[in-house]
């Protein structure tokens, strides 16, 4: 970006802004923190160590300024979720798309979490991470699976991304800015 582009956007950014919260959630190894590495403009490693508890992380997306809360998706975090997602202005809930066998665990903890009256209405965008690796689960088979279509009481959306090769992730911010208020 020229140095004349980023002084217009500081100038703009002075006048008019937003900020927006979210939260990341899903199972271990999904790929919450890699994705969220990948949407603040880093590189894909595939040396990520394990959110333990949680980690937050600011990302800016032209005039929007999006503070990213990641939490771990180990058996003993979960129960941290709803706290974590009261307020925000999305939810979005990462599946490992390659990995069958925690298909059924990611929806019943999705269907757990967003029947908690605390978060109704609260957007929410499921990513069907790791598209990249062969057989993994299409969009159409993830919104499926986790009975997407069911979910009536507020806005949901699916993407197939994979934030190793960068694939869907300007989808992501950019459904990401249409949030904010």
């Amino acid at each position: 970006m020229s140095w004349f582009q980023r002084l217009y956007e500081y100038i703009l950014s002075l006048f008019w802004s937003s900020e927006m919260d979210i939260t990341l959630l899903g199972l271990q190894n999904a790929g919450k923190t890699s994705l969220l590495r990948v949407l603040g403009g880093g590189d894909f490693s595939s040396d990520s160590i394990p959110t333990i508890g949680f980690s937050m992380k600011r990302i800016r997306k032209g005039r929007v300024t999006i503070k990213c809360w990641d939490l771990g998706g180990q058996p003993r975090f979960r129960s941290m979720w709803e706290r974590y997602c009261k307020g925000v202005n999305a939810i979005l809930f990462i599946v490992d798309s390659a990995d069958p066998a925690t298909i059924q665990v990611a929806r019943m903890e999705f269907e757990a979490l967003i029947s908690k009256p605390s978060l109704e209405g609260i957007p929410v965008l499921v990513l069907g991470n790791k598209n990249d690796i062969p057989d993994s689960y299409d969009v159409d088979s993830i919104i499926d699976l986790m009975d997407l279509k069911h979910v009536d009481d507020r806005e949901v959306s699916c993407y197939s991304i994979s934030a190793k090769e960068n694939i869907n992730v300007d989808a992501v911010l950019s459904w990401l800015v249409s949030k904010a208020n």
